[in-house]
């Protein structure tokens, strides 16, 4: 993938860069927010950074950006927390929906923990930190309204940035990811209770 050739693009599109991220800046962020990011990202923001508002400043280390990252990395949680209380969002997976609202939403965050990390991208997509590997789709998270946006990273921005039409995503080559890919069949199927 021409990683080089997407950000000329994206750049022609308004997309600020600064320089990639060294070894030292992946391995102090991994170590400050414990994830790992997987190895296409990784690549993608070792050649330039993106900083335009909605992606990560992941070289800003303040105190301000840091729990903007960490609440951008919460968000996903809080979002199905919401929708456990308020709308009728509960995986059949999970059991029967307890009558008492702490002890359902404390389940769904047990649930939650055991699922892929969501590492954010821009705006409100997230690729999962795992499996460890090239190729891991691109999701939209908002609250439990969750959709494939992209086939993987390199895809996802060409769909974000208009170089490719949404619906020319080959959903049918997409990688499935434990506990998010089950969220997005349920939406489909009226999977919930």
């Amino acid at each position: 993938m021409d990683y080089i050739g997407l950000i000329n693009q994206m750049k022609t599109a308004g997309v600020r860069f600064a320089d990639g991220l060294t070894k030292h800046e992946f391995d102090a962020i991994e170590q400050r927010f414990g994830f790992h990011f997987p190895p296409d990202l990784k690549q993608f923001l070792s050649l330039a950074l993106p900083i335009s508002d909605k992606f990560i400043n992941w070289r800003d280390s303040s105190a301000q950006n840091t729990e903007r990252i960490r609440e951008r990395m919460n968000w996903c949680l809080e979002g199905m927390l919401t929708d456990v209380e308020n709308n009728r969002f509960w995986m059949y997976e999970w059991g029967p929906k307890p009558a008492d609202l702490a002890q359902a939403k404390n389940i769904c965050e047990v649930e939650y923990h055991t699922a892929p990390r969501l590492i954010p991208i821009y705006a409100h997509r997230y690729i999962p930190e795992t499996p460890s590997e090239a190729g891991n789709p691109i999701l939209s998270v908002y609250q439990t309204d969750i959709i494939y946006y992209g086939e993987n990273l390199y895809e996802y921005l060409l769909v974000e940035f208009g170089f490719k039409k949404y619906e020319e995503i080959e959903f049918d080559n997409i990688k499935r990811i434990r506990f998010w890919s089950d969220i997005i069949d349920s939406w489909e199927a009226d999977y919930m209770i």
